[in-house]
């Protein structure tokens, strides 16, 4: 099976060829590494023979070897090939000599074949229309009747004429017919060629591969074909191989157990076993295998043809070469030997290969002559003996086959073990040698030395002794090597002191002489088939009673040794051959069982135990004897109770009460990781979710087909409120709504996928959260898998959740949620490990991280109870039970063991349920622990008023089985007339609850539940109700159960199964929550009592309690009852003490003890424990408390062990000595007394978990822990689908947190190719992962649905919040200190403003914008009268941290920043599919201004889609204006004023984005940014025209931008002047308008005005939001706007008045977003130096030099608080030292010449910055003085809140206000120019010590200005009040000079 290939060259890197040649060597068990250059030819794409399969339905297949059945059944693993030897032809049709092979070009040339060779057709995949012609060696192709081929090949060239190919896998590759499967003869050799008239070879008929022994097997593999799945699962046991195909997986499972997944897994696989493993030598093994499965089946056709003793006829797949037998995947003990061997050789194979492709190099060829198999060997030794095929070659077994199992699984472990040296030696690491096959035995034989008599020997046990001796055995190499390959695992060389093979033998008998002939050692001397005839012989003659295993070595050959074990323990040899089954072919084995009537034998022989004769014949017996008795004594206690319950006054039971459901506050935590994870995926660069474009959240819950499954769902998601939050359902949801957002993965499950997928493309805004639970469920690939066509319900989840449309949709995120996501983390996952989700560990470094009222009770804490120093272990297994089990297992060896542990365990309750009637005799027919769980059920409700009683939780997983223990169990209850104590009910996922009247009354009662058809529909609904609840089906798929849970009976788990989720996904049905309130037991209790109770304990009777039932109870004394009780295990108390306090109340204690017992205390939360965090409460309205949502079914309260200490008591006295389980309990109890606080069994529900039964196998693998004290259980193969990349893994470790398991399971297993991740080869590369998918897992039962339910609504609720921002919400400021005079513009209705009236309006100095609430007030004539109104400041440091926010909804007129992309604005922003990102290039532009000195040199950046607004000298040339548009377009396509947008540090978080808000108008947009934010702001706004400031404003302010764009602009206008008069424009048609606009603008609204007339007074309002473009479409269409210099708008606050709207036009400051009249405003300049209130210094220059400033009231503009950049950029620093202390601002300014501290930071912001806070230092006489402002000359600079300003211009012709009235405390001479001269000054007036500070560049400049002013007249300086900016001279510090007025 090897050699295929195909020619193209691989592209990868060398050493990635290096390293997976290492994998590929590790992983194959052949023995030599594939070369590495060869490797670097593409292997074949591994196309999976699946994909053709499904259309091939002429059942090619069957054809094959046994093989066929299986193989449709399962998905093929795609065949590796070998690569071709270099330089050979690769042609198809010829050979790999270059020879042509194809019928029509040779039909006519003679061609030589030897005798007794025939020419055959051989059809390539990759030749459809050619045969290729073959010489055959007629004795290996069949005769007519498709019979009696020899098994094998033989065959030449005819060709190049080689001759004598052996095998045809070698032979295919010759030919090159480079298949992509397993090369079979049967599937590959099609024709006989005959000659016809002419002498030409032609086509004759068809060769008869299928005999009838194929066609009979073929129809009974459709039966099988169910089985594929689980087979594929159960193969566990291969799984140490990586690429394993899924064959064996379990590893970690009793030596063969996992495997009999394998089995099934593939029949191809099989067959590769078989065949290609073995080639062939094993086959007759293989037959056995095959009849074994049928015996199984009533299958007689089949069976009769396939059990022919002797040689099989054919290659068969399972066989243990290729054991025949294998081959049927449907057969469930033959089936599942097969299944071993296939998993086997699956396992050995390498990577891929469906089929066995490694086995090409196995050279195991069956010799000698054939082993025989004695006919009544299972009769004699009462096992089937199991033999694992060791080294070297194995011999033919023929005969009674169905009795012995053959298994490669060893074989697979050795080979691997070998593997990892191999891949040292590639890197030249010669000297590491693999263990050698005599260590690798010897080793086998000292671990089996070492099992005691109850242990099954594990393959991961074995592996881990194998690497641990190798490592041991070359520390120094692999440490040397270990740093160098790219390699996880360590590598594997040979024992130091080598073993030869002469002295194996001796060494292997030395080993087992300690060990009491428990293994025992056969040597032959010629072949392994002498050893297993003796083996044979000696179990026939009996003479290996004792023995466990036989180890057969052979080791006469010089070369190597052959060995084999046979597992003849009759223990052993059970658990392992069934654990070869696959979970299919087991229920297909019990079915059998149970159809043929197998099992009466069982049922006969218990008859017989019993000594008055068949239990029946008793049962009818007691029925009429107490037919009138029973019912009145026994019932009366309940009947009463009933009677109370109905009557309104009855007592009530305080122990049972619903919680609301609430939110835990781990849930929260967990969705909201959630939440973040979905964050940072839409945050990642690679746009794979645009969160900004969702405006609502939808959802879909997958649940696999349990119908209590579907309906706990829709009660979580109705009682979540998520429908309501989201907005997906008005008020009152009704049922039929909620199950649109649940679906239940069955037959009807694609009809509403469909429709969810319609409804995810028609709504595009909407996020669909497509939620997978239980996702661990069905792994099954739909594409890797033959029957996927024709079975629908195949890979369901595969083809719904991974088909095209959910990954390509990028409205769907995909949200896997699981208890065990160990399937979902192996190399192949779509699942990036940034998007697992893990549940939180509820305490790190000692610290509870989440403190709740509740501990969650898991595995873990479960394990921990069974550590010595807890009362009462809460894991048990039950020793008698088991006994029982193995002593029948022995009697009844053709029985499987679920069959006879399910009738024993059936046969113990019914035994035990006798005891507590009445009939003492039988307590001896049943085990303390069965006993004690039905006394407690039984007498649970007679301790609480209202009958409340436990759960007791039976786990049947095979259906059929469960049925019959229902019967059996429904059928002693009602002969004990039992009926209406407890209920029993089957719980089977396909099917709802039933269950009686009487019962269904008191859940009602209880829930307080009107409706008439209400029905129970999940098991959280029977709270409190007495019942044992048997729960079938293989998997439990996440059912919850209620708080009275008790006990939790696992005693019949499969435990075969032994797979990590299989086994915790059992235990996980006990977890529970439990009160974390400590003491257990608060009710009246004294230690005294318990004493008193114990000791009268001691003295009790047992046969008296035990029949508690019948009248004995009513006569037992309490004392009594709890005695017994204390010791059941039952109660389970946490602690024995506290438990023992509630027991006591018996049904004894009359009706008024008991009321009085129960006391309140008992009640307590505890009700709550089961609903962890899951909706509890189910039902709305407080109807069904039941419904509780405790998540942790497990945790099932136990039932308080008081209510059962009655019941228990019977149980007691024999509980103590019980399996020790129970008897620990002894909780003495404060005997009856106690009897207060624990009447109803609901009371302790809450504190204590239930208690859980398992069988010995699974309890020892629970409990156990390895070295570094982790269970056993979690070194165990994950998932049966996967299997371990190696078998030289490190070993997981206890400390590793649930992420670094995760990484673990990804680096060290791998899907088998059922698996629907099989297909997905990224191996762990980013590009492999789903960008949209996350996976959260979390312990079973904790709450995870409550969790993702939670999540939904903060999803949604964020997306609500990325829809709203946060704008500025402020009243405008110093409004009060207007005047009422004429300053109104009353001409309310204008749409524009007139020019004559708008020129009377008096300019209003005083600024009302909110930001400036902290500036100083400009002083005006008006306000001498009103200085004391300015309202309270705040602190200086509160500014920016508590300014008002309002949060709006965006419209869809908005402004966005970055994080926005719909699809309308790709094209605006850039990033347009169909573009490359936009091209742009830089242009220079330069003008000179005389102010600067200098010419001043822009860059533009444009895009070439932006081209169009500009002038070049020619295309691409010189940049020479931009262009204008005129004043008299009246066009309402654009807007004709280019916007300015200034920024800085906000590249991601400015509003550049105005596509919407202008609403989609062509407009002009520049962003000016400094030189050092060029780049990030061109690759966030690719598609913006960004005007780049010079290198020289790096650290300038806002000043110098406005500065800067008002300059360009004007230079500009005067371009486009010059431009435009040569086409015969007027200078003055060009319009003259621009924009400045802040970065943080969002939206703009205008108010609507509704007056009652002209004059009116009255009028009403209102404010919606508009485009920017409907704004500025009307200010643009304004009449005379060519004389306004500056126009503007309101700033938006909801506390608006009429006031402010009433007039629709003021003459005062403007700011934020103002349009500005660049030709008007020509001479007046902003003030580049300026870092704040540069706008109000502007406008008031504007005002003074006498323009108009207009102000439209109605319109006004929003702005967004962005944390980020804009003026908080500038943080002030020291500039020598690193630390990043903060320098206050008294420090800004300090003495010339000091060694003050210099400051990094401009002079000009360190001065602002100064006076703002400290101006006080400087005018003292100014503070809080508003009558006497300071006089500041030509600029407005902020001294403070609380000094006031009168801002004058020295401008000739300017606007002043009349000073003459003014008496100033202080003079501000800032920079000032020429036009201040002294006669300017002095006009003003000013106070005695009125203070002065003169501001200029350098100290020269200082002195000249006080000489020109002639300031020394009437102002004194000193020279100490001479200061400077504190910066250094380089900074070119500012100076001033204070003086005071003399």
């Amino acid at each position: 099976m090897g050699n295929s290939y195909a020619g193209q060259l691989k592209t990868t890197r060398f050493e990635e060829v290096l390293h997976n040649s290492i994998e590929a060597s590790l992983r194959s068990n052949s023995l030599v590494p594939r070369p590495i250059f060869s490797q670097l030819y593409l292997e074949a794409e591994q196309q999976l023979s699946a994909l053709e399969g499904g259309s091939r339905v002429d059942n090619e297949e069957e054809e094959e070897e046994g093989d066929g059945g299986l193989e449709q059944n399962c998905p093929p693993n795609p065949y590796q090939m070998h690569p071709p030897p270099e330089g050979c032809c690769t042609t198809d049709g010829f050979c790999q000599a270059g020879k042509d092979l194809r019928l029509v070009s040779i039909s006519s040339e003679p061609i030589d074949i030897p005798a007794g060779f025939l020419l055959v057709g051989a059809k390539s995949p990759s030749l459809p229309d050619h045969l290729l012609v073959c010489a055959v060696d007629k004795r290996f192709l069949p005769d007519d009747n498709g019979h009696n081929a020899l098994l094998g090949f033989s065959g030449n060239c005819v060709g190049c004429g080689k001759k004598g190919f052996c095998y045809f896998t070698e032979f295919s590759n010759h030919i090159n017919l480079k298949l992509t499967t397993q090369p079979k003869k049967q599937k590959h050799l099609k024709y006989y060629l005959v000659r016809n008239a002419q002498g030409a070879l032609t086509k004759g008929p068809l060769i008869c591969w299928k005999g009838s022994e194929f066609r009979s097997r073929q129809a009974s593999m459709g039966a099988c074909s169910s089985s594929l799945f689980p087979p594929l699962d159960s193969s566990g046991p291969l799984a140490p191989f990586p690429g394993e195909p899924g064959p064996g997986t379990a590893p970690s499972a009793p030596l063969g157990a996992p495997q009999a997944g394998p089995a099934s897994d593939h029949p191809t696989l099989t067959a590769a076993l078989g065949p290609a493993v073995f080639n062939g030598k094993d086959s007759p093994k293989h037959q056995p295998l095959v009849k074994n499965r049928l015996s199984a089946v009533p299958r007689p056709s089949a069976l009769g043809i396939l059990s022919n003793s002797g040689p099989p006829k054919k290659r068969h797949k399972g066989w243990s070469p290729e054991s025949p037998s294998a081959s049927d995947g449907g057969y469930p003990q033959g089936g599942g030997n097969r299944a071993k061997h296939e998993s086997a050789g699956v396992t050995c194979m390498p990577q891929v290969g469906l089929v066995g492709p490694a086995s090409v190099t196995f050279p195991v060829v069956a010799s000698g002559e054939p082993v025989s198999v004695p006919d009544n060997l299972l009769k004699i030794c009462k096992a089937k003996p199991v033999i694992f095929k060791g080294h070297g070659n194995f011999p033919y077994l023929c005969g009674n086959l169905n009795d012995v199992v053959v298994s490669p699984l060893l074989y697979t472990c050795y080979q691997n073990s070998q593997s990892i040296s191999r891949a040292y030696e590639q890197y030249g690491a010669s000297t590491i040698q693999p263990i050698s096959e005599e260590m690798q035995l010897l080793l086998t034989v000292y671990y089996l030395v070492q099992l005691a008599a109850d242990q099954v020997p594990l393959m991961e046990d074995l592996e881990q002794i194998f690497l641990r001796s190798w490592r041991e055995s070359h520390l120094t190499e692999i440490r040397q090597y270990q740093q160098a390959p790219p390699q996880p695992f360590p590598p594997v060389p040979g024992a130091v002191a080598p073993v030869t093979s002469a002295q194996l033998p001796w060494l292997a008998g030395l080993a087992a002489s300690s060990c009491n002939d428990s293994v025992h050692i056969i040597e032959c001397t010629y072949s392994l088939a002498e050893g297993l005839s003796e083996m044979f012989r000696l179990l026939i003659e009996g003479k290996l009673a004792k023995t466990n295993y036989v180890v057969i070595i052979c080791a006469c050959r010089s070369a190597a040794i052959d060995s084999c074990i046979a597992v003849t323990g009759k223990y052993q040899a059970r658990i392992l051959s069934e654990s070869l089954l696959t979970p299919a072919e087991y229920q297909k084995e019990v079915n059998y069982e149970l159809v043929t009537g197998k099992v009466d034998s069982l049922g006969a022989f218990f008859s017989t135990l019993c000594p008055e004769g068949d239990i029946d014949i008793l049962l009818d017996k007691f029925h009429q004897e107490n037919q009138g008795l029973v019912s009145s004594s026994l019932t009366a206690s309940s009947v009463t109770k009933s009677a109370s319950l109905d009557v309104s006054g009855a007592p009530a039971c305080t122990s049972y009460h619903l919680e609301p459901h609430r939110i835990r506050p781990f849930q929260l935590a967990v969705a909201q990781k959630l939440l973040s994870h979905v964050c940072s995926i839409a945050d990642s660069s690679t746009q794979n979710l645009d969160l900004g474009s969702f405006e609502k959240v939808d959802f879909l819950i997958c649940i696999p087909p349990s119908e209590v499954t579907y309906q706990q769902t829709l009660f979580h998601v109705w009682h979540s409120g998520v429908l309501l939050e989201l907005g997906l359902e008005k008020e009152h949801v009704t049922r039929q709504r909620v199950e649109q957002y649940v679906l239940k993965l069955d037959a009807e499950a694609q009809t509403k996928f469909k429709s969810f997928l319609q409804n995810s493309f028609q709504n595009p805004h909407t996020l669909f959260v497509l939620i997978h639970d239980h996702a661990h469920w069905d792994l099954v690939s739909a594409v890797h898998n033959l029957y996927s066509q024709s079975d629908p319900s195949v890979g369901l989840v595969d083809r719904l959740l991974n088909c095209k449309e959910v990954k390509e949709a990028p409205n769907i995120v995909t949200l896997h949620v699981t208890s065990f996501p160990y399937a979902l983390q192996t190399q192949h996952t779509l699942v990036s490990p940034y998007n697992e989700i893990h549940w939180p560990a509820s305490y790190s470094d000692g610290v509870d991280l989440y403190p709740e009222n509740k501990k969650y009770f898991g595995l873990s804490e479960f394990i921990e109870s069974t550590l010595s120093g807890h009362s009462l272990p809460l894991l048990r297994y039950d020793s008698s039970f088991e006994a029982m089990v193995t002593a029948l297992g022995k009697r009844f060896p053709r029985l499987h063991s679920a069959v006879i542990r399910t009738f024993v365990l059936v046969q113990h309750y019914a035994a035990a349920m006798m005891a507590v009637s009445g009939l003492s005799q039988m307590k001896n027919y049943t085990s303390v622990e069965t006993l004690e769980i039905t006394q407690n059920l039984i007498n649970s409700p007679k301790q609480c008023p209202c009958g409340h009683g436990l759960m007791v939780l039976l786990r049947v997983p095979c259906s059929p089985l469960a049925a019959v223990a229902y019967e059996r169990l429904a059928h002693v209850r009602a002969r004990l007339a039992l009926e209406e104590h407890f209920e029993i009910i089957l719980g089977n996922p396909t099917s709802g609850i039933t269950i009686g009247k009487h019962f269904l009354k008191q859940l009602k009662v209880w829930q307080n539940i009107e409706d008439a058809e209400w029905r129970p529909q999940t098991y959280l609904e029977l709270e409190g109700l007495p019942c044992i609840l048997i729960f079938s089906g293989m998997d439990p798929h996440g059912e919850s159960l209620p708080r009275s849970l008790r006990y939790c009976d696992l005693r019949l788990i499969n435990s075969s199964c032994l797979v990590r989720t299989a086994l915790e996904q059992e235990l996980g049905l006990a977890a529970y929550f439990v009160s974390s309130e400590a003491p257990l037991e608060k009710g009246a209790r004294t230690e005294a009592l318990e004493s008193d109770a114990e000791k009268l304990s001691s003295t009790d009777n047992e046969d008296e309690e035990l029949v508690t039932e019948g009248s004995t109870s009513e006569k037992r004394s309490p004392v009594k009852r709890e005695r017994s009780r204390s010791h059941d295990s039952a109660s389970s108390s946490l602690s024995s003490k506290a438990s023992s306090s509630a027991p006591c109340g018996e049904s004894s204690a009359g009706p008024s003890q008991v009321e009085r017992a129960r006391s309140p205390p008992s009640c307590g939360p505890s009700e709550e424990a089961r609903a962890p965090g899951e909706r509890q409460r189910l039902r709305a309205a407080g109807g069904s408390p039941s419904v509780i949502s405790r998540h942790s079914p497990g945790l099932t309260s136990q039932p308080d062990p008081s209510l059962k200490s009655g019941q228990r008591i019977q149980v007691s006295a024999p509980s103590a000595s019980s399996s020790g389980s129970a008897s620990s309990l002894a909780l003495p109890a404060a005997g009856p007394l106690v009897l207060q606080a624990s009447q109803c069994s609901m009371t302790k529900a809450c504190r204590q978990p239930p208690v859980v039964f398992l069988p010995k196998l699974v309890y020892d693998m629970v409990t156990s822990t390895d070295g570094s004290g982790l269970p056993k259980a979690a070194s165990l193969l994950p998932s049966h689908s996967v299997m371990w990349a190696s078998s030289f893994r490190p070993l997981l470790s206890k400390t590793m947190t649930s992420t670094e398991q995760s990484l673990y399971y990804r680096q060290w297993t791998v899907p088998r190719p059922g698996h629907m991740d099989y297909g997905n080869r990224a191996e762990g590369r980013v590009d492999g992962f789903h960008p949209r998918r996350l996976l959260l897992s979390g312990p079973p039962q904790i709450g995870k649905t409550g969790a993702y339910l939670q999540f939904l609504s903060i999803l949604s609720r964020m997306l609500i919040r990325l829809t709203e921002v946060d704008v500025y919400d402020e009243e405008e400021i110093n409004i009060n200190l207007r005047e009422d005079s004429d300053w109104h513009y009353l001409q309310l209705s204008d749409p524009w403003p007139d020019l004559e009236l708008f020129k009377k309006l008096p300019f209003d100095y005083i600024i009302h914008d909110p930001k400036y609430e902290d500036a100083s007030l400009i002083c005006s004539h008006h306000q001498s009268v009103k200085s004391e109104d300015r309202g309270t400041h705040r602190k200086p440091e509160d500014l920016y941290v508590r300014r008002q926010t309002a949060r709006m909804r965006l419209s869809k007129f908005a402004a966005y920043n970055t994080y926005h992309h719909c699809e309308q604005c790709h094209q605006y922003m850039g990033f347009h599919p169909r573009y490359q990102l936009y091209e742009s290039t830089l242009h220079a532009f330069a003008f000179s201004y005389s102010m600067l000195g200098e010419e001043i040199q822009l860059h533009f950046i444009i895009p070439k889609s932006k081209e169009h607004h500009f002038v070049f000298s020619q295309p691409g040339g010189q940049l020479e204006s931009m262009r204008l548009p005129l004043v008299t377009d009246k066009s309402h396509e654009y807007i004709k004023s280019p916007t300015f947008t200034p920024t800085t540090g906000r590249h991601e978080h400015g509003l550049f984005n105005l596509y919407h808000a202008m609403d989609g108008a062509s407009h002009l947009h520049v962003l000016v940014v400094k030189e050092y934010e060029m780049a990030i702001y061109k690759k966030y706004w690719p598609n913006h025209i960004m005007l780049v400031l010079p290198s020289i404003f790096n650290s300038a302010g806002v000043g110098a931008a406005h500065f800067l764009i008002k300059e360009l602009s004007y230079h500009n206008l005067e371009l486009e002047r010059n431009r435009q008069e040569e086409l015969g424009i007027k200078p003055q048609d060009i319009w003259p308008f621009i924009v400045i606009s802040d970065d943080s603008c969002v939206m703009w609204n205008v108010v609507d005005i509704d007056s009652g007339g002209e004059r009116s007074r009255e009028f009403s309002w209102s404010e919606r939001n508009v485009s920017l473009k409907h704004i500025m479409q009307h200010i643009e269409a304004s009449p005379n706007i060519t004389h306004y210099a500056l126009i503007g708008m309101r700033k938006w606050s909801s506390k608006t008045g009429s006031r402010e709207v009433r007039e629709p036009f003021s003459r005062c400051h403007v700011h934020d977003f103002i349009v500005l009249n660049v030709d008007l405003t020509q001479n007046v300049q902003y003030n580049q130096n300026r870092f704040m209130c540069d706008d109000v210094d502007f406008n008031l220059r504007v005002h003074s030099a006498g323009l108009l400033l207009c102000r439209f009231n109605r319109f006004s503009v929003m702005k967004k608080q962005i944390a980020v950049g804009g003026h908080r950029s500038f943080h002030i620093t020291s500039k020598v030292s690193d630390s990043p202390m903060a320098v206050v601002p008294a420090q800004y300014i300090c003495a010339p010449d000091s060694k003050h501290t210099f400051l990094a930071a401009p002079a000009q912001l360190l001065l602002e910055k100064f006076l703002q806070h400290h101006s006080h230092r400087f005018f003292p006489l100014s503070l809080k003085n508003l009558g006497h402002p300071v006089l500041s000359v030509d600029c407005y600079l902020n001294l403070g809140s609380q000094i006031s300003v009168c801002y004058v211009s020295s401008r000739p012709h300017s606007l002043n206000i009349s000073c003459s009235d003014f008496v100033f405390s202080g003079l501000l001479l800032y920079l000032c120019d020429s036009f201040v001269g002294a006669s300017f000054l002095k006009k003003f007036h000013f106070l005695k010590g009125a203070t002065l500070c003169v501001i200029c560049q350098d100290r020269n400049s200082l002195r000249q200005t006080v000489v020109r002013l002639e300031l020394e007249d009437e102002w004194q300086f000193r020279l100490r009040d001479e200061f400077q900016t504190a910066n250094a001279k380089e900074d070119r510090p500012l100076f001033f000079l204070t003086g005071r007025h003399i």
